[in-house]
């Protein structure tokens, strides 16, 4: 018989480990399972393996709410965020539910029996094989995991060193007196350039357009402080809503104040480099502060590199590889042994999941998110997506919190469908997500829209998302909660803790 549960997460990630954690606390009559793809937890901080690795934002917010950060550091490395989740999953003794190398490659909801029924690739060979589940919540994060995004370079077979990509870093090289080209200017080339300083014999920068930047201390000082003299979750607490509201105010006051906020970003960065320094043409963006991601500069790293000239920075458009390296379109001809390719990721709806119901496939484009959690007319479906403007768990653990409670209502209810409805005509679809960076533009067609008003509107703002996910009431009139009449038929149905269930009317 096929295996039926009451909760799969999909992901063994940052997400799917927080929202395992908080279905014990909330909802520990539940029963679950994690199902992971690849062969270890961490998700993207155990995929990940290029060097200097390392958040770009503060731990204290990055870290889980249950769970304090106690690290000096607040921008933690990769090894330490992924030591971090694993930690987290021991506690919750989340080994029994873990079944790694489960890839989920289709689901499909049936009204008739009220569930989902998962189509899975097991193990290094893909065995194929299947669960069922009252509820899935997909933990996948948010880009493709087997591939990023490269352009198609012309000319790039003709080159003659080292090409890799970082989301696919081969471990063993060495840049060791080498050339050094990093193409991009975004989270990834910032900290790939300094710590590849440390060793080549010149790294260079290569981007298209600028990107804002913005210098960070690699401790906290203030939390150090309080973790001292205050109890350890208190010293969390009190560190994290402090990064939280200079965070949400720095966002305000960028939006609001463009001009200023940009120019004092641009000094900051001048500050950074000697005197004369083309800070015009490599430092100062043509966009908006936050019209796309700021990237951070743990403790000015990249501009000790350029200040101490290991590294520097091109900015212009390739035209061709070479033999030798690259050619801009310019005519500057720039020469390396090793160039990476710090172009970006290739995002992804739900891990690529192709999902039915009924059988007619979802298309997500199609469909509006509710509470930036769910999908109009899509049952008993959640998928954790964090912000753009702020840590990505900040969100993650509002939207575990809003589940579990959705859950409990479920069963209070007796209903055994969940499902968003749009029934106002007045809600316009709008983008997913209002960035300009060419990789979410690439991708919006592959993912939901928002709509122009609550519940089905994307805010970026952790107050007005904690008042709604956490203290807002779950009986909402935009959600429709019932019980199928032909699950109703059946004699009874047996629940994942073995006792019989017994059938309702339908009820919203």
């Amino acid at each position: 018989m096929t295996e039926h549960l009451d909760v799969v997460i999909v992901g063994g990630g940052l997400s799917g480990i927080g929202a395992a954690r908080h279905l014990q606390r909330h909802c520990p009559h539940k029963r679950f399972a994690i199902l992971e793809s690849r062969s270890a937890l961490g998700g993207t901080w155990d995929l990940f393996r290029y060097p200097g690795i390392r958040s770009d934002s503060d731990m204290y917010t990055l870290g889980y709410s249950f769970k304090p950060w106690t690290s000096p550091k607040a921008i933690a490395d990769g090894p330490s965020i992924r030591a971090y989740i694993e930690e987290a999953a021991r506690e919750g003794d989340l080994g029994r539910h873990i079944r790694l190398e489960h890839r989920v490659v289709a689901a499909r909801w049936s009204s008739r029996d009220a569930r989902w029924s998962l189509e899975i690739e097991r193990g290094p060979a893909g065995e194929r094989t299947s669960i069922t589940c009252d509820f899935l919540y997909a933990c996948t994060g948010y880009y493709r995991y087997d591939a990023g995004y490269t352009p198609d370079f012309a000319g790039r077979e003709r080159f003659g060193g080292t090409l890799v990509h970082p989301q696919h870093w081969d471990e063993s090289l060495s840049v060791r007196g080498k050339r050094v080209i990093v193409i991009g200017s975004g989270a990834t080339a910032v900290t790939l350039v300094p710590e590849l300083a440390k060793q080549a014999a010149h790294v260079v920068m290569l981007q298209r357009s600028p990107t804002y930047m913005i210098s960070q201390p690699a401790e906290d000082a203030i939390a150090n402080g309080l973790r001292r003299i205050l109890p350890s979750q208190l010293a969390y607490d009190v560190t994290r809503w402090k990064n939280v509201l200079v965070g949400l105010g720095f966002f305000e006051l960028a939006r609001r104040r463009p001009g200023p906020v940009k120019k004092r970003l641009v000094q900051m960065v001048k500050d950074q480099l000697a005197t004369g320094y083309d800070v015009e043409t490599h430092f100062t963006p043509s966009y908006k502060p936050w019209d796309q991601r700021l990237c951070l500069v743990t403790d000015g790293d990249l501009f000790t590199a350029i200040r101490e000239d290991r590294a520097s920075v091109a900015t212009g458009h390739i035209e061709t590889f070479t033999e030798r390296g690259l050619r801009l379109t310019d005519g500057r001809e720039l020469e390396a042994d090793v160039i990476v390719t710090a172009t970006g990721l290739d995002l992804l709806f739900l891990g690529g999941i192709a999902i039915e119901v009924d059988g007619t496939a979802v298309d997500p484009h199609r469909h509006l998110s509710y509470k930036g959690m769910m999908l109009d007319d899509v049952p008993n479906l959640a998928c954790a997506f964090g912000y753009t403007n702020a840590s990505w768990t900040l969100k993650a653990d509002l939207t575990a919190e809003h589940v579990c409670r959705l859950l409990n209502e479920m069963d209070r209810r007796g209903a055994t469908r969940c499902t968003p409805r749009k029934h106002d005509p007045a809600i316009e679809p709008r983008p997913f997500l209002d960035f300009s960076s060419g990789y979410v533009q690439r991708a919006l067609s592959r993912f939901p829209r928002q709509g122009s008003k609550r519940p089905w509107r994307l805010y970026q703002n952790y107050l007005l998302d904690l008042l709604a996910l956490r203290f807002g009431p779950v009986d909402d009139p935009a959600l429709e909660f019932d019980r199928p009449a032909t699950r109703r038929e059946g004699a009874s149905v047996l629940h994942a803790t073995g006792a019989p269930r017994a059938s309702t009317e339908p009820t919203r």
